[in-house]
Protein backbone atom coordinates (compact mmCIF):
# COMPACT_ATOMS: atom_id res chain seq x y z
CA UNK A 1 0.00 0.00 0.00
CA UNK A 2 1.73 3.05 -1.02
CA UNK A 3 0.60 6.98 0.15
CA UNK A 4 1.68 10.30 -1.73
CA UNK A 5 2.13 13.04 0.44
CA UNK A 6 2.25 16.65 -0.91
CA UNK A 7 3.55 20.07 0.68
CA UNK A 8 1.24 22.65 1.66
CA UNK A 9 2.48 25.44 -1.18
CA UNK A 10 1.40 22.48 -4.38
CA UNK A 11 1.25 18.94 -4.95
CA UNK A 12 4.44 19.21 -7.56
CA UNK A 13 6.40 20.11 -4.42
CA UNK A 14 9.11 17.26 -3.03
CA UNK A 15 6.28 14.69 -3.92
CA UNK A 16 7.84 11.45 -1.34
CA UNK A 17 6.65 7.71 -1.15
CA UNK A 18 6.02 5.87 1.74
CA UNK A 19 6.08 2.48 2.44
CA UNK A 20 3.21 1.40 5.48
CA UNK A 21 5.73 -1.70 5.53
CA UNK A 22 8.71 0.26 7.04
CA UNK A 23 7.73 3.70 8.20
CA UNK A 24 10.19 5.08 6.15
CA UNK A 25 10.51 7.10 2.55
CA UNK A 26 11.99 4.54 0.03
CA UNK A 27 11.57 6.86 -2.67
CA UNK A 28 12.62 10.38 -2.89
CA UNK A 29 12.81 11.13 -6.72
CA UNK A 30 10.34 13.31 -7.99
CA UNK A 31 11.17 11.92 -11.38
CA UNK A 32 9.78 8.69 -10.51
CA UNK A 33 6.24 9.61 -10.24
CA UNK A 34 4.01 10.48 -13.31
CA UNK A 35 2.50 13.63 -12.21
CA UNK A 36 0.12 15.97 -14.13
CA UNK A 37 -1.59 18.89 -12.74
CA UNK A 38 -4.97 17.78 -12.52
CA UNK A 39 -3.85 13.76 -12.08
CA UNK A 40 -5.12 13.63 -7.97
CA UNK A 41 -4.46 9.71 -8.23
CA UNK A 42 -1.59 7.92 -7.74
CA UNK A 43 -0.19 6.57 -10.40
CA UNK A 44 3.37 3.64 -10.43
CA UNK A 45 6.67 5.16 -10.51
CA UNK A 46 8.81 5.02 -13.41
CA UNK A 47 11.68 3.57 -12.32
CA UNK A 48 10.56 0.68 -9.90
CA UNK A 49 14.24 -0.96 -9.37
CA UNK A 50 15.73 2.36 -8.29
CA UNK A 51 12.45 2.35 -5.27
CA UNK A 52 13.43 -1.46 -4.64
CA UNK A 53 16.63 -1.04 -4.35
CA UNK A 54 16.36 1.82 -1.74
CA UNK A 55 13.41 -0.05 0.02
CA UNK A 56 16.11 -2.86 0.41
CA UNK A 57 19.06 -0.51 1.72
CA UNK A 58 17.05 0.54 4.55
CA UNK A 59 15.99 -3.21 5.26
CA UNK A 60 19.36 -3.61 5.57
CA UNK A 61 19.65 -0.89 7.84
CA UNK A 62 16.90 -2.43 10.08
CA UNK A 63 17.96 -5.71 10.31
CA UNK A 64 21.63 -4.59 11.34
CA UNK A 65 20.25 -2.21 13.58
CA UNK A 66 18.27 -5.24 15.09
CA UNK A 67 21.18 -7.44 15.35
CA UNK A 68 22.84 -4.91 17.05
CA UNK A 69 20.42 -4.16 19.47
CA UNK A 70 20.29 -7.88 20.42
CA UNK A 71 24.13 -8.64 20.73
CA UNK A 72 24.24 -5.89 22.83
CA UNK A 73 21.26 -7.00 25.50
CA UNK A 74 22.92 -10.67 25.16
CA UNK A 75 26.57 -9.42 26.12
CA UNK A 76 25.12 -7.25 28.82
CA UNK A 77 23.42 -10.31 30.25
CA UNK A 78 25.80 -12.83 29.96
CA UNK A 79 28.69 -10.89 31.20
CA UNK A 80 28.64 -8.43 34.68
CA UNK A 81 29.56 -5.08 32.84
CA UNK A 82 27.54 -3.63 35.92
CA UNK A 83 30.06 -4.80 38.15
CA UNK A 84 33.32 -4.19 35.80
CA UNK A 85 32.25 -0.67 35.49
CA UNK A 86 32.23 -0.68 39.07
CA UNK A 87 35.36 -1.89 39.83
CA UNK A 88 36.82 0.47 37.15
CA UNK A 89 35.73 2.91 38.59
CA UNK A 90 36.98 2.17 42.13
CA UNK A 91 40.53 1.94 40.66
CA UNK A 92 39.97 5.23 38.76
CA UNK A 93 39.43 7.39 42.11
CA UNK A 94 41.29 5.09 44.24
CA UNK A 95 44.59 5.32 41.72
CA UNK A 96 43.96 9.19 41.87
CA UNK A 97 43.74 9.52 45.31
CA UNK A 98 47.02 7.71 46.10
CA UNK A 99 48.71 9.84 43.38
CA UNK A 100 48.11 13.38 45.24
CA UNK A 101 50.77 13.89 47.62
CA UNK A 102 50.87 14.16 50.99
CA UNK A 103 51.69 17.77 51.50
CA UNK A 104 48.83 18.70 49.11
CA UNK A 105 46.09 16.47 51.10
CA UNK A 106 47.38 17.96 54.41
CA UNK A 107 47.00 21.78 52.45
CA UNK A 108 43.60 20.61 51.82
CA UNK A 109 43.00 19.25 55.72
CA UNK A 110 44.10 23.00 56.98
CA UNK A 111 41.79 24.34 54.33
CA UNK A 112 39.12 22.37 55.75
CA UNK A 113 39.50 23.77 59.08
CA UNK A 114 40.15 27.23 57.90
CA UNK A 115 36.62 26.68 56.12
CA UNK A 116 35.19 26.12 60.18
CA UNK A 117 35.14 29.62 61.01
CA UNK A 118 32.29 31.19 59.17
CA UNK A 119 30.28 28.10 60.61
CA UNK A 120 31.56 29.20 63.84
CA UNK A 121 31.44 33.00 63.88
CA UNK A 122 27.67 31.83 62.57
CA UNK A 123 27.09 30.20 65.64
CA UNK A 124 28.54 32.46 67.73
CA UNK A 125 26.26 34.72 66.48
CA UNK A 126 23.22 32.91 66.85
CA UNK A 127 24.39 32.18 70.68
CA UNK A 128 24.81 35.91 70.96
CA UNK A 129 21.01 36.69 69.73
CA UNK A 130 19.69 34.03 72.07
CA UNK A 131 21.24 35.31 75.19
CA UNK A 132 19.90 39.20 74.10
CA UNK A 133 16.33 37.16 73.81
CA UNK A 134 17.09 35.60 77.09
CA UNK A 135 17.85 38.90 78.79
CA UNK A 136 14.77 40.46 77.02
CA UNK A 137 13.07 37.77 78.51
CA UNK A 138 13.83 38.13 82.51
CA UNK A 139 13.57 41.48 82.20
CA UNK A 140 9.74 41.02 80.64
CA UNK A 141 9.21 38.19 83.41
CA UNK A 142 10.80 40.76 86.07
CA UNK A 143 8.60 43.78 84.80
CA UNK A 144 5.40 41.33 85.25
CA UNK A 145 6.19 39.80 88.31
CA UNK A 146 6.64 43.23 89.75
CA UNK A 147 2.78 44.28 88.43
CA UNK A 148 1.44 41.13 89.22
CA UNK A 149 2.59 41.97 92.97
CA UNK A 150 0.79 45.50 93.00
CA UNK A 151 -1.90 44.12 91.52
CA UNK A 152 -2.41 41.31 94.04
CA UNK A 153 -2.12 43.89 96.76
CA UNK A 154 -4.73 46.47 95.44
CA UNK A 155 -7.18 43.48 95.24
CA UNK A 156 -6.33 42.89 98.97
CA UNK A 157 -7.10 46.12 100.22
CA UNK A 158 -10.00 46.76 97.98
CA UNK A 159 -11.37 43.46 99.06
CA UNK A 160 -10.62 44.54 102.76
CA UNK A 161 -12.51 47.44 102.14
CA UNK A 162 -15.64 45.78 101.16
CA UNK A 163 -15.98 43.28 103.57
CA UNK A 164 -16.69 46.43 105.57
CA UNK A 165 -19.97 46.88 103.76
CA UNK A 166 -19.66 50.74 103.89
CA UNK A 167 -21.53 53.15 101.28
CA UNK A 168 -18.90 54.68 100.13
CA UNK A 169 -15.01 55.00 99.93
CA UNK A 170 -12.33 57.12 99.28
CA UNK A 171 -9.22 56.54 97.44
CA UNK A 172 -7.05 59.26 96.94
CA UNK A 173 -9.30 62.27 97.96
CA UNK A 174 -11.96 60.68 95.31
CA UNK A 175 -15.06 59.07 96.59
CA UNK A 176 -16.91 56.32 95.46
CA UNK A 177 -19.74 53.88 95.57
CA UNK A 178 -19.71 50.61 97.05
CA UNK A 179 -20.64 49.22 93.35
CA UNK A 180 -18.29 51.15 91.68
CA UNK A 181 -15.28 49.97 94.04
CA UNK A 182 -17.04 46.03 93.16
CA UNK A 183 -16.42 46.86 89.57
CA UNK A 184 -13.18 48.27 89.55
CA UNK A 185 -12.34 44.89 91.72
CA UNK A 186 -13.87 42.71 89.45
CA UNK A 187 -12.27 44.60 86.18
CA UNK A 188 -8.79 44.59 88.37
CA UNK A 189 -8.93 40.43 89.13
CA UNK A 190 -9.38 39.68 85.35
CA UNK A 191 -6.28 41.59 84.49
CA UNK A 192 -4.89 39.57 87.56
CA UNK A 193 -5.69 36.37 86.19
CA UNK A 194 -4.95 37.52 82.10
CA UNK A 195 -1.33 39.01 83.76
CA UNK A 196 -0.66 36.05 85.70
CA UNK A 197 -0.90 33.58 82.94
CA UNK A 198 1.00 35.85 80.72
CA UNK A 199 3.62 35.54 83.54
CA UNK A 200 3.57 31.71 83.22
CA UNK A 201 4.17 31.83 79.67
CA UNK A 202 7.01 33.88 79.70
CA UNK A 203 8.54 31.62 82.52
CA UNK A 204 8.05 28.98 80.42
CA UNK A 205 9.80 30.58 77.40
CA UNK A 206 12.42 31.41 79.56
CA UNK A 207 13.22 28.46 80.68
CA UNK A 208 12.57 26.72 77.01
CA UNK A 209 15.06 29.51 76.09
CA UNK A 210 17.97 28.73 78.52
CA UNK A 211 17.72 25.52 77.89
CA UNK A 212 18.35 26.18 74.11
CA UNK A 213 21.25 28.82 74.94
CA UNK A 214 23.07 25.91 77.17
CA UNK A 215 22.52 23.51 74.40
CA UNK A 216 24.13 25.55 72.00
CA UNK A 217 26.89 27.06 74.25
CA UNK A 218 28.12 22.88 74.85
CA UNK A 219 27.93 22.55 71.17
CA UNK A 220 29.85 25.66 70.83
CA UNK A 221 32.18 24.17 73.58
CA UNK A 222 32.50 21.01 71.41
CA UNK A 223 33.10 22.68 68.23
CA UNK A 224 36.01 24.66 69.62
CA UNK A 225 37.39 21.71 71.34
CA UNK A 226 37.59 19.45 67.84
CA UNK A 227 38.66 22.16 65.94
CA UNK A 228 41.46 22.65 68.69
CA UNK A 229 41.87 18.88 68.59
CA UNK A 230 42.11 19.04 64.54
CA UNK A 231 44.80 21.71 64.14
CA UNK A 232 47.18 19.52 66.85
CA UNK A 233 46.61 16.45 64.83
CA UNK A 234 47.25 18.42 61.61
CA UNK A 235 50.16 19.78 63.05
CA UNK A 236 51.56 16.20 64.12
CA UNK A 237 50.66 14.69 61.42
CA UNK A 238 53.16 17.52 59.06
CA UNK A 239 56.05 16.61 61.56
CA UNK A 240 55.67 13.12 60.97
CA UNK A 241 55.94 13.67 57.15
CA UNK A 242 58.69 16.15 57.62
CA UNK A 243 60.49 13.55 59.53
CA UNK A 244 59.47 10.68 56.81
CA UNK A 245 60.80 13.19 53.80
CA UNK A 246 64.17 13.74 55.45
CA UNK A 247 64.80 9.75 55.90
CA UNK A 248 63.69 8.92 52.68
CA UNK A 249 66.00 11.82 51.22
CA UNK A 250 68.64 10.49 53.59
CA UNK A 251 68.43 6.57 51.96
CA UNK A 252 68.45 7.58 49.03
CA UNK A 253 71.57 10.27 49.36
CA UNK A 254 74.57 8.74 47.30
CA UNK A 255 77.75 10.84 47.24
CA UNK A 256 79.86 10.46 44.86
CA UNK A 257 83.30 9.29 46.45
CA UNK A 258 84.69 8.25 43.18
CA UNK A 259 87.15 11.04 43.09
CA UNK A 260 88.35 10.30 46.89
CA UNK A 261 88.67 6.61 45.87
CA UNK A 262 90.92 7.50 42.87
CA UNK A 263 93.03 9.53 44.88
CA UNK A 264 93.36 6.67 47.96
CA UNK A 265 94.46 4.30 45.22
CA UNK A 266 96.84 6.41 43.89
CA UNK A 267 98.37 7.44 46.79
CA UNK A 268 99.07 3.35 47.42
CA UNK A 269 100.53 3.07 43.90
CA UNK A 270 102.94 5.48 45.09
CA UNK A 271 103.80 3.80 48.73
CA UNK A 272 104.16 0.49 46.96
CA UNK A 273 106.41 1.52 44.24
CA UNK A 274 108.53 3.63 47.25
CA UNK A 275 108.68 0.13 48.67
CA UNK A 276 109.64 -1.33 45.60
CA UNK A 277 112.65 1.22 44.82
CA UNK A 278 113.78 0.70 48.80
CA UNK A 279 113.88 -2.92 48.49
CA UNK A 280 116.09 -2.96 45.36
CA UNK A 281 118.35 -0.67 46.41
CA UNK A 282 119.08 -2.59 49.42
CA UNK A 283 119.36 -5.54 47.96
CA UNK A 284 121.94 -3.72 45.94
CA UNK A 285 123.91 -2.37 48.61
CA UNK A 286 124.04 -5.45 50.20
CA UNK A 287 125.54 -7.97 47.41
CA UNK A 288 126.91 -5.22 44.91
CA UNK A 289 127.99 -2.77 46.87
CA UNK A 290 131.98 -4.17 47.84
CA UNK A 291 133.96 -7.13 46.99
CA UNK A 292 134.34 -9.78 49.31
CA UNK A 293 137.82 -10.81 50.28
CA UNK A 294 137.44 -13.61 52.03
CA UNK A 295 137.18 -16.91 50.66
CA UNK A 296 134.34 -19.32 51.06
CA UNK A 297 134.89 -21.78 53.80
CA UNK A 298 133.03 -25.18 54.02
CA UNK A 299 132.69 -25.30 57.93
CA UNK A 300 131.17 -22.33 57.49
CA UNK A 301 128.85 -23.49 54.75
CA UNK A 302 128.11 -26.91 57.60
CA UNK A 303 127.56 -24.40 60.22
CA UNK A 304 124.67 -22.97 57.76
CA UNK A 305 123.66 -26.25 56.92
CA UNK A 306 123.47 -27.28 60.67
CA UNK A 307 121.95 -24.65 61.74
CA UNK A 308 119.08 -24.82 59.19
CA UNK A 309 118.79 -28.31 59.54
CA UNK A 310 118.27 -27.74 63.53
CA UNK A 311 115.25 -25.74 63.15
CA UNK A 312 113.87 -27.94 60.36
CA UNK A 313 114.36 -31.06 62.81
CA UNK A 314 114.27 -29.48 66.39
CA UNK A 315 118.51 -30.42 66.42
CA UNK A 316 118.04 -34.39 65.71
CA UNK A 317 121.62 -33.84 63.41
CA UNK A 318 123.39 -31.68 65.43
CA UNK A 319 125.47 -34.46 67.23
CA UNK A 320 126.11 -36.24 63.58
CA UNK A 321 127.28 -33.52 62.14
CA UNK A 322 129.91 -32.93 64.92
CA UNK A 323 130.85 -36.50 64.73
CA UNK A 324 131.83 -36.21 60.90
CA UNK A 325 133.30 -33.07 61.23
CA UNK A 326 135.71 -34.61 63.97
CA UNK A 327 136.68 -37.64 62.28
CA UNK A 328 137.42 -35.70 58.83
CA UNK A 329 139.90 -33.58 60.95
CA UNK A 330 141.84 -36.79 62.22
CA UNK A 331 142.04 -38.35 58.96
CA UNK A 332 143.26 -35.13 57.69
CA UNK A 333 146.21 -34.96 60.22
CA UNK A 334 147.08 -38.93 59.90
Amino acid sequence: MFLRIETVAGRRNSPCLWDFGFFAPVCQDATAWNEEPNDAALTPPKNPTKCFLRRTHMLKKLVLAGTAATLLSGLTIATPIGSYARCGWSYMTNTASDAVPLEWELNRARQLIVDLKPEIQQNARRIAQEKTEVVRLQRELSTTDEKLAKAKNDIERLTNDLRDESSVYSYGGVTYTSAQVKSDLGNRFKRFQTRQQTSEKLRQMLAAREASLAAASERMDAMLDAKRQLEVEVENLQARLGALRVAQTSTQLHLDDSALSDTRRLLDDIATRIDVEEETMKVDVEYFGEINLDEPSDENLLDDVTAYMQKLDGGKDQAYVSIQLEEESSDSSL
